[in-house]
């Protein structure tokens, strides 16, 4: 069977709420492909889709599937998802009738094989980095794409769309090269950022050696006249015959000096070999972000953007949804809603929430996701969230796993630190806010937690008015 693009008429996703299948739904829409697809929640960006005119089915009935995608195999693809289950019926269907079937980062890896492909990967941090990446490019009118893991605040999508042109060799087309399942091997950039190759996903990869054996795979795979720029210290490099630049908050080639807060934004000096890039005040907050700055902006200056463009483009750059995303800022509370998941993320966004009100008492509404994650990182949870002055913990989101015996959010909970700590339905969480008296309220994790944000949001701006 074919899989030459000029074939497929139909792309049927299955997972197309997923934010990176949902970027590519749009792309394949956008380039006139019928397109239509399966997910098991009616979430805000499923309903996105729906009201952009592609037909989404919440039932995995091999009959929901529109009868033109069933009736034609020859020009139908499939995309899905590692994380739909093994008897997904659709899925099943779709093996028995000899579809062709691949998964979201193969897809990327057929789009992106005639472009000039910067691919970000990292345990964390890459969906900020890629998205900074794409919007220094898009600011500096750059030609370029991008398929993002998050929806950027300064465009309202995931997805950014290069402008026509009969030269695809010169579009730079932006990827975040998502480790998970070993995605991102499908991929071979010409620059690459890597981030940080911390222990995670240890349901698939047993070991921490063999997630740093696939970044090494990884950045193995970069061009050998292409560029890594690799977070310092990471023990990577010796994998690539590509040239090699480091950078770091406080060292490596690229490096953040003179760091400091005015008027709640940090401010720093981007120092690189070339010289020096002065009072870069970032409209986003965090340690972190200034980190993934270093990381956009180094890439930004080999393709040839210009050091006062850079400057502006992370001055106006408004962040990633869920990524340290403001949700309220009035006289009485301060909300901020963040997508972290592993220890070192909420880690870093803490101690950023920390760092600018110091002080201030911090609630934080975490939701653990996986039962994997939860038993393989059990402490570093527990160290992180003690971080937080107060801590309501949700019952442990599932997505494709089924429950470990002993592993729940009671276990976590009895291992953090602070006194001031206790279990929660999702559904009782505005009930157990209503009986606290609340300053900073976070909310933190990947599962479905973000359902909660605008009722919390909403809550506490009532609150707000009627006292």
């Amino acid at each position: 069977m074919s899989s030459s693009m000029t074939d497929w008429k139909y792309v049927y996703f299955v997972g197309i709420g997923g934010i990176g299948m949902s970027a590519l739904a749009r792309w394949f829409k956008a380039n006139g492909f019928h397109v239509a697809g399966y997910d098991k929640t009616l979430t805000p960006l499923v309903q996105k889709l729906i009201e952009e005119d592609i037909a989404v089915n919440l039932d995995d009935e091999v009959e929901t599937i529109p009868a033109a995608f069933r009736e034609d195999s020859a020009q139908t693809l499939i995309i899905y998802t590692p994380a739909v289950p093994v008897q997904h019926k659709q899925m099943n269907y779709f093996r028995d009738g000899n579809f062709l079937i691949l998964k979201r980062s193969q897809v990327l890896g057929l789009l992106t094989r005639n472009l000039r492909t910067v691919g970000v990967a990292g345990t964390h941090g890459k969906t900020t980095t890629s998205s900074l990446v794409a919007h220094i490019l898009r600011h500096a009118h750059v030609n370029s794409t991008a398929f993002l893991g998050g929806i950027t605040q300064n465009y309202g999508t995931n997805l950014l769309l290069n402008e026509p042109t009969h030269h695809l060799e010169e579009v730079i087309c932006v990827v975040e090269a998502d480790e998970f399942d070993r995605s991102f091997l499908t991929l071979f950039p010409e620059i690459a950022i890597v981030t940080s190759t911390d222990a995670d996903h240890l349901d698939i990869y047993g070991k921490h050696e063999a997630v740093l054996e696939s970044f090494r795979e990884f950045v193995g795979q970069i061009d050998d006249n292409g560029i890594l720029f690799m977070k310092n210290g990471l023990e990577i490099a010796s994998a690539t015959k590509a040239q090699v630049f480091t950078y770091g908050l406080n060292s490596g080639e690229y490096h953040a000096s003179n760091i400091h807060i005015s008027n709640a934004r940090f401010v720093f000096d981007l120092e690189h070999p070339e010289g020096k890039i002065a009072g870069i005040a970032m409209k986003i907050p965090g340690y972190h972000n200034i980190e993934n700055s270093i990381a956009a902006s180094a890439v930004a200056m080999h393709l040839g953007v210009k050091p006062e463009k850079i400057k502006e483009a992370l001055e106006n750059y408004k962040g990633v949804k869920r990524r340290f995303e403001y949700q309220v800022e009035n006289g009485s509370h301060i909300y901020i809603d963040d997508y972290a998941h592993h220890p070192a993320e909420i880690q870093a966004f803490l101690s950023s929430v920390k760092g600018l009100y110091p002080g201030r008492h911090v609630t934080a509404i975490f939701q653990p996701h996986l039962f994997t994650r939860t038993r393989d990182f059990a402490d570093g949870f527990a160290e992180s969230l003690s971080l937080a002055d107060r801590l309501i913990l949700l019952e442990i989101y599932p997505a494709r796993e089924l429950p470990i015996e002993g592993v729940n959010a009671g276990m976590l909970l009895e291992k953090v630190s602070i006194a001031d700590k206790q279990l929660a339905a999702k559904e009782d969480v505005l009930n157990v806010l209503a009986d606290l008296k609340t300053d900073i309220v976070v909310t933190i994790g990947a599962g479905d937690i973000d359902t909660l944000v605008e009722p919390v949001k909403n809550w506490l701006n009532n609150s707000f008015t009627n006292n």
